[in-house]
């Protein structure tokens, strides 16, 4: 298959991804010199179709960013009123005070927020600023100039299930630029080439990832508590994987209700999307929802890897922002604010870069302002949490883990030093042999829905005639690995019904790919096995289209 000729444009900055570090560093530059030419590509529909997060935003990034934030109308419309933990039995629940946490974990100052509707308004800042916003361009490929990034090849289309160009195939166009930033979010395939090509995680810990699902709920009026934030633990996970859920009251009697599930669980027979459905049905939780509607779900990987699993962000002419890296502070379940706070970081290094007539090299300055400054403080005071969790289990984890936030934040020190993650998430997993087998109930279609229903409200939508962009690298490894020794997980960690295995009389079972039915949230690419399945974008405006998500 030829190489299409393609034309280009120059930038002094390209940026890939509109999500709020990607956002953030485009703000920022043109904030520093209006000049500057800086084009923003995000694959999804609009900006915020892809945007999936919590969300309890901490305004730290945008004070820094916009300060004046409020006059110019972003939509942080619900401050946090009251903030409660708890561990859940089956059918009971213990309310954990609030008075022994550190300091960290206070909500007081956050805000309830749709960041989708949030990374809206940021990219009409960003466009009232110069920036050119594009979406529906997804970035195929990284262009090289030598050992350095050169840019991005954005807006191809048309090609026909087998990878050749079909009748209305367009070629797309190289974006060109002195420096590159990438802020795809988590496991983004552009930020996965530049990690393997640069060896960016060498000397540092295997990323950590959990997935996260969300339903928004509109819910009777007297139950409706704007500003509330409710987080659990403990049921229906137990022993079997570490995680936990999150109730966030919006405004317009708007509830988001979601469920963590972290990605290092070893039963194969695990699956994460009916853990959340069961979870629902927690008195707690059904009360709640009681006589409201479902209307919407999704779902995101999330990095939780944090202090010691950032690699290196920067490499020729290239830099990775936001959750790429892994900023997300795990006991806070938060990782916007850091996200903003890297773009910032990034436009500064290379605003200063290109002031100083450099372009193509390692904007080093970037990565020292995030280890050193107050994103690289902000994790490091959490780093044993996740590692504590995973080796000790949940029960002693809050203690330890309480006790080492403690010591960090009062002391700036730890009694664990520095804890490794060890294992990758898809080495965790173990041998259906040699796990239980886990009965889920029949969701009822009143508080749990079946999988592809759910999909329905993520209103994704994918082009059926493009090649998959679920990609395997062998193809017989499902059906000869997979599922013999694993039970096939893919079934069922997948939190879209994307892969099944189906079985025929008299026929071996076949592994089939309904990549219709993808949300992007990339949990096939972290926990298959055998890291046998690679997500590449899908052409630009496919995939979910996220409302007030």
């Amino acid at each position: 298959m030829s190489a299409p000729t393609r034309e280009s444009m120059e930038y002094d900055v390209v940026i890939v991804g509109g999500g709020p570090a990607g956002l953030s560093a485009a703000i920022r530059l043109k904030q520093l010199d209006p000049d500057l030419s800086v084009v923003l590509l995000e694959k999804g529909s609009e900006i915020g179709a892809h945007i999936f997060s919590g969300a309890v935003l901490d305004p730290c990034g945008l004070d820094a960013l916009i300060p004046d934030w409020k006059e110019k109308g972003a939509p942080l419309n619900v401050p946090v009123t009251d903030d409660s933990f708890y561990m859940l039995g089956e059918g009971g629940k213990v309310r954990i005070p609030n008075w022994p946490m550190p300091k960290l974990m206070n909500n007081h100052g956050n805000y309830v927020v749709s960041m989708g509707n949030v990374c809206r308004w940021m990219a009409e800042q960003a466009e009232a600023l110069g920036v050119e916003v594009f979406a529906g361009m997804s970035c195929s490929e990284l262009v090289y100039d030598g050992d350095r990034v050169k840019g991005v090849v954005a807006g191809e289309f048309g090609r026909n299930p087998d990878g050749t160009e079909g009748p209305g195939y367009e070629p797309g166009m190289e974006l060109h630029g002195k420096y590159v930033f990438l802020g795809e979010g988590v496991r983004g395939s552009l930020t996965k080439e530049v990690m393997a090509k640069y060896d960016l995680s060498k000397g540092h810990e295997p990323q950590k990832f959990g997935l996260g699902m969300k339903e928004l709920w509109e819910i009777d009026p007297d139950k409706h508590k704007p500003g509330s934030v409710t987080h659990t633990m403990g049921w229906p996970l137990g022993g079997n994987a570490g995680g936990g859920s999150f109730i966030y009251h919006l405004d317009n009697n708007q509830v988001y209700v979601g469920f963590v599930v972290h990605l290092n669980y070893e039963n194969p027979h695990l699956y994460p999307y009916m853990e959340f459905q069961r979870f629902k049905h927690h008195p707690m939780v059904a009360e709640l929802l009681k006589g409201g509607k479902r209307i919407a779900y999704g779902a995101r990987a999330i990095s939780e890897g944090g202090h010691q699993s950032m690699p290196k962000m920067v490499a020729p002419g290239v830099a990775i922002l936001g959750c790429g890296v892994g900023m997300v502070n795990v006991p806070r379940i938060k990782g916007n604010h850091n996200a903003m706070l890297s773009g910032k970081a990034a436009a500064e290094a290379a605003h200063a870069a290109l002031s100083a007539g450099r372009e193509g090299d390692e904007l080093s300055d970037y990565e020292t302002e995030v280890r050193g400054g107050a994103i690289g403080q902000d994790l490091k005071k959490v780093r044993n949490v996740k590692p504590l969790w995973s080796k000790y289990g949940l029960t002693a984890s809050l203690a330890l883990g309480g006790l080492d936030m403690w010591t960090n934040s009062l002391f700036g020190t730890s009694f664990f030093g520095t804890m490794k993650h060890g294992k990758s998430d898809a080495e965790s997993t173990g041998k259906a042999k040699d796990h239980k087998k886990i009965d889920y109930p029949k969701p009822d279609g009143t508080l749990s829905f079946d999988r592809l229903t759910n999909v329905s409200y993520s209103f994704t939508n994918h082009e059926e005639s493009q090649p998959a962009h679920l990609k395997l690298k062998d193809a017989d490894i499902p059906v000869t690995v997979n599922l013999p020794e694993y039970a096939g997980p893919s079934a069922r960690y997948c939190p879209a019904g994307v892969y099944e295995f189906v079985t025929e009389e008299g026929k071996d079972p076949r592994f089939v790919i309904n990549f219709q039915n993808c949300v992007h949230c990339k949990t096939c690419d972290i926990k298959d096995p055998r890291q046998n399945i690679v997500w590449t974008v899908p052409q630009g405006g496919d995939g979910p289209n996220y409302p007030n998500m």
